[in-house]
């Protein structure tokens, strides 16, 4: 049994071209810590750094993606949160820095939240046919704050994306097929080979051209992206400066459901 008393930790090894990142907080079902966020992101500066390192497979061990953040250690009195290093590349393609090579990530489980938020920050995703998604946030009293209010219309239009975002139901990996989140579907325990399977299909292309393409695909939606990226300090401070943050944030430490009351 994994220890619940263990820290989380990411971790990168390489396989010939192909950088592999993994989250391996198992006994919390790989939720994320500030320090886990700072480490992801070490680890995705170095491999974009690096040129001997032409593509990477981000993924989770165990059964689960994540269930999301270490809430208190974020919005609790004990956070120990961060902002982001500019210098540093942002998991959730928010920041100043963006990570210019082919990033596969791979899902499996639980993948809620900033999974899924990190996920669509990837440029292609497998799904093993576990995968459980849910952006539940609001169901927490605030609201999502990685890229979901932007990536989702993108990915699978006005409808799909409010339908998912207001109802912060679970669906499952078919949906997430359906709907264009993730690009195959495969059984699970096949999910992290066939995410290296590409990846070394990828690794047989130019990379320089594969860069290329990627940066072009880019400024196609970088100027609608900015804009929706400038909203989250707005978002941020209407939905913390509220009772329904508080009420939101003590349901989830006491296991128990919210009860909003809209204010």
């Amino acid at each position: 049994m994994p220890d619940q008393d263990e820290p989380g930790t990411v971790t990168m090894r390489t396989e010939g071209r192909i950088a592999v990142i993994t989250v391996e907080n198992e006994a919390k079902k790989n939720s994320y810590t500030p320090e886990m966020i700072e480490q992801l992101s070490a680890h995705l500066t170095a491999f974009d750094e690096d040129d001997e390192l032409w593509a990477a497979v981000f993924c989770s061990a165990g059964e689960h993606t994540t269930a999301g953040l270490d809430m208190p250690k974020f919005f609790g009195p004990d956070a120990t949160a961060k902002p982001q290093r500019d210098d540093m590349v942002d998991p959730f393609g928010l920041g100043e820095r963006r990570c210019r090579k082919p990033v596969i990530a791979v899902v499996q489980g639980i993948t809620y939240t900033v999974g899924i938020e990190m996920m669509l920050a990837a440029d292609i995703v497998v799904a093993a046919d576990t995968a459980r998604f849910q952006q539940l946030e609001s169901r927490r009293g605030i609201a999502p704050l990685g890229g979901a209010h932007f990536r989702y219309p993108t990915r699978t239009g006005w409808g799909n994306a409010m339908y998912h975002l207001m109802l912060c139901e679970e669906f499952d990996a078919q949906r997430a097929r359906e709907i264009g989140f993730v690009q195959e579907v495969v059984p699970y325990g096949r999910h992290v080979e066939r995410a290296l399977e590409l990846a070394a299909k990828i690794c047989e292309n130019a990379p320089i051209g594969i860069r290329a393409t990627k940066q072009a695909a880019r400024t196609f939606i970088d100027t609608a992206e900015e804009a929706a990226i400038a909203e989250i300090p707005r978002i941020r401070g209407q939905v913390f400066d509220t009772e329904d943050f508080g009420e939101g944030i003590k349901s989830f430490v006491e296991r128990r459901p919210a009860e909003f009351r809209g204010r």
